[in-house]
């Protein structure tokens, strides 16, 4: 299905993705790195150990982009869409089927029908523009993951309806990427995919891993979180956006309104083992606020949370105490924590 050949790119700093990761220490094992342009984005992979794990993972990338991309035609997702459905298998349903139990826990907030509404604002597009109210009622007719049926291997689409992995497929290839490494022995390295990292194991020198986290005002570090084995994944509407007359317009839709969300949250870090878990929760807590994020919380396990609003106030959840460090301004800043008592 490969559509021509890929570039791999020279390395590029860090700086240019959503998170900015400190890859600091020592090994006898040498790293191995690989950056590549897939997915829309940027892509870092390093990994201490033998070049062909690296070389797995760029191959990872690419066979995730050509199955859960919904602008490629050849996709598994596109075909989906264009017949209203069919047969899938393999990492097409293992996915689709962790993406509706995502839907269903998070009320609809996650939404992978959310397509024509998406495309509808231009986000695909870059055609960009700010749809009528009846427009935008026709869409939401069309919308809604409970009307999607995944049985036996089979899906089924309303007439109308479009799916679209992309707020999930980053952190499912960030999964299967962490698997390969961990069973190839690698006991150190780095994912990261355009800012949705996954950390496999600790650094080369034992300690952890230490993910920065992008001030949604500012080009600067708002704070850093140090894990091991587990994903960071931020986001926010200062990443995808247009203005029209004055009011900014971001690229997270809200499935409820068919607008782009505006809950009164600036950025949204989760944490967590899971990165496909990770991934599809970041998105949905913007949509949820502050008052809903908190409710997911204490309503469920594997996950921690950082949340700025936009009043610069910044939350984090109890996990998060004494592992996550404000930088730069907002070390002045009351960080507030969330508790489940």
């Amino acid at each position: 299905m490969r559509r021509g050949p890929r570039r791999a790119f020279p390395a590029l700093s860090l700086a240019l993705s959503l998170l900015l990761t400190a890859l600091s220490g020592c090994s006898a094992a040498p790293a191995q790195t690989a950056t590549i342009f897939a997915m829309d984005t940027v892509m870092e992979l390093t990994a201490y150990g033998e070049r062909r794990c690296v070389d797995e993972a760029v191959s990872a990338v690419y066979e995730a982009e050509d199955r859960f991309s919904v602008t490629d035609p050849d996709s598994d997702v596109a075909r989906l869409n264009a017949s209203g459905g069919g047969a899938v298998s393999g990492d097409t349903q293992a996915l689709l089927e962790r993406a509706l139990e995502l839907c269903a826990l998070t009320d609809g907030a996650l939404d992978i029908t959310v397509y024509p509404l998406v495309r509808a604002w231009g986000f695909t597009t870059g055609q960009y523009r700010v749809p009528g109210g009846g427009e935008l009622a026709g869409l939401l007719e069309k919308t809604g993951y409970d009307r999607v049926r995944l049985e036996d291997g089979t899906v089924s689409l309303p007439e109308g309806s479009l799916l679209d992995l992309g707020a999930v497929a980053k952190g499912w290839t960030a999964d299967c990427i962490a698997g390969i490494w961990r069973e190839a022995g690698v006991k150190s390295g780095l994912i990261n995919l355009g800012g949705n990292v996954m950390t496999v194991g600790a650094k080369p020198d034992g300690s952890d891993w230490t993910v920065g986290i992008r001030d949604p005002f500012s080009q600067e570090l708002m704070g850093a979180v140090r894990v091991r084995d587990a994903a960071v994944v931020t986001s926010g509407g200062y990443q995808r956006y247009f203005e029209e007359d004055g009011v900014r317009y971001c690229h997270i839709i809200d499935p409820k309104t068919g607008r782009p969300a505006d809950s009164g949250l600036a950025s949204v870090t989760v944490t967590g083992a899971e990165g496909v878990l990770c991934d599809g929760l970041s998105t949905a807590v913007y949509v949820l606020g502050l008052e809903g994020a908190k409710a997911l919380w204490r309503e469920n396990g594997g996950f921690e949370l950082v949340l700025v609003t936009e009043e610069r106030k910044v939350y984090i959840t109890e996990g998060l105490e004494g592992v996550f460090t404000p930088e730069g301004s907002y070390q002045s800043t009351e960080i507030k924590v969330i508790r489940r008592g």
